[in-house]
């Protein structure tokens, strides 16, 4: 099967937003009288501290200026909890965030800015208050939608969590709060589907899809790539799948998958010395690996996927389901940067979480989903704000970093080097993970880049090759080099 990703998604820089923790917007029609958690109060209280979609369209500026040119946002339907995967309603944008009116607004305004916009598709499970889960609690065994959960046993019990007497129907990971549909019935099929078709329709440029590989259903999954690219064709569709995703990525179900396997190789490579080997992100610890080994955990990623999957995949770090990327390298900020650029010169999206790019730290969620501290600039690291904007704009800059070929050159000494190429431009990316400077000689293994020059637009200097060698490299201590040549 021929295998087609969207190709905004090669050159795109995605920024994930927790909509609830983001921004705050005078804009947004509230009723009166309602109450939100004050802005900044420790996420591990849970509640509303009031985030919604005209404070997102208020920091598209600052988005810009990062250098952002895709938003990823965890759900905006009508839901009773604050990270809104408890969806009650699939058709409406909860008015806690605007509603419909500010998602056509944001849409709108990030389109006027070449901006996308992809959301948070849960479809596996919604909540108690799901309307016609509502329905068989008012009416039991006598409601015509009994069929679109799988109930085991009466009176359904959505609020029992003792041993002698648990939940009796499907929920995700037996949580009653989360009761599961029943995808096998042809009426559940068809809402799920209408309402993936119909947010494309609306504008969005995509979906991102929650756990999916609990509605273990291909044809399902098929007939929702279908629906969703006759709306348009190069909409994104992207799973939260933690492990490689193979059978998944074969051009009939996903574009790509969130890269996991590209975050755990980046930070126990990168932050071998100070990760969090004792925790374990959706069950895979984060064991500390060497440059041997972080090369074979490349080599093995890309050599899984077809190089069209390879570039829409979205590299991220870290997420809402994980503890901060700073907190999972022991604060060490080096690692970050290390990690951060690997991400913009590699094949894939990269992906930032809300924060990261301002030193915003914390562990395992709720944790890691603390708001954004607008008006306490003294709680910004400023030089790593800059840092972002540099990196960002260097991908931005130069297409071999987005989509050239890739070539891995070397990997020993905690060096990591690979070439990117396409037909006007070559990058030869330099790693040096260790704690003290080195040299190498560095064989390019590319006749078309004997003796030219390279520009290091990362560190700001020059050089040239000897034959198809680079000699006498200097590589400064935890720190890249990144060679340019324009053909």
């Amino acid at each position: 099967m021929s295998i087609h990703t969207p190709d905004w998604v090669k050159n795109a820089v995605f920024y994930q937003i927790f909509p609830d923790r983001f921004a705050r917007s005078p804009r947004t029609p509230h009723p009166r009288g309602i109450q939100f958690k004050p802005w900044g109060t420790p996420p591990e209280e849970q509640g509303f501290q009031g985030g919604d979609l005209y404070g997102i369209v208020d920091r598209l500026d600052y988005l810009q200026t990062l250098g952002v040119t895709a938003l990823y946002l965890n759900p905006i339907f009508m839901s009773a909890s604050n990270h809104r995967y408890h969806t009650y309603d699939y058709f409406k944008v909860d008015p806690l965030l605007g509603g419909d009116e500010a998602l056509r607004e944001l849409l709108d305004a990030a389109h006027e800015r070449g901006m996308y916009v992809v959301l948070d598709g849960v479809f596996n499970h919604a909540s108690r208050g799901f309307w016609a889960f509502h329905h068989i609690l008012e009416n039991g065994s006598n409601s015509p939608y009994l069929d679109w959960f799988i109930i085991h046993d009466w009176p359904l019990r959505p609020y029992q969590h003792s041993l002698e007497e648990p939940h009796n129907y499907a929920a995700w990971w037996d949580i009653p709060a989360l009761p599961k549909f029943n995808i096998e019935n042809p009426g559940v099929r068809d809402y799920l589907l209408d309402a993936a078709r119909y947010w494309v329709e609306f504008g969005i440029d995509g979906w991102r899809l929650d756990v999916p590989e609990e509605i273990d259903d291909a044809d399902f999954w098929r007939d929702f790539r279908r629906m969703v690219k006759e709306a348009n064709p190069e909409a994104y569709i992207v799973g939260e799948i933690w492990h490689d995703a193979v059978e998944w990525l074969q051009g009939d179900r996903f574009d790509a998958v969130m890269n996991y396997v590209f975050q755990r190789a980046a930070l126990t490579f990168f932050g071998s010395e100070t990760v969090a080997a004792d925790y374990a992100p959706g069950g895979f610890p984060l064991q500390p690996i060497d440059v041997q080994q972080f090369a074979g955990a490349i080599t093995h990623m890309h050599g899984v996927h077809d190089w069209e999957v390879i570039q829409a995949q979205l590299n991220l770090l870290d997420s809402h389901d994980t503890a901060r990327a700073l907190w999972m390298v022991g604060g060490d900020r080096t690692a970050l940067q290390l990690c951060t650029l690997f991400q913009m010169t590699m094949p894939g999206a990269p992906c930032i979480y809300y924060g990261d790019e301002i030193g915003m730290n914390g562990g395992h969620e709720p944790a890691s989903r603390a708001a954004f501290p607008w008006d306490d600039e003294d709680a910004w690291d400023m030089p790593l704000l800059d840092f972002y904007q540099r990196a960002i704009a260097m991908r931005h800059a130069h297409l071999a970093l987005r989509t050239g070929a890739f070539h891995a050159l070397y990997a020993a000494n905690d060096v990591y080097a690979f070439r990117r190429a396409d037909k006007d431009e070559a990058a030869v990316v330099i790693f040096n993970a260790g704690q003290e400077s080195v040299q190498i000689d560095l064989a390019l293994n590319d006749n078309a880049l004997r003796d030219v020059i390279f520009d290091d637009v990362w560190q700001g200097d020059a050089m040239q090759a000897q034959g198809d060698m680079l000699c006498d490299l200097t590589l400064p201590a935890r720190d890249v080099r990144v060679l340019i040549h324009r053909g």
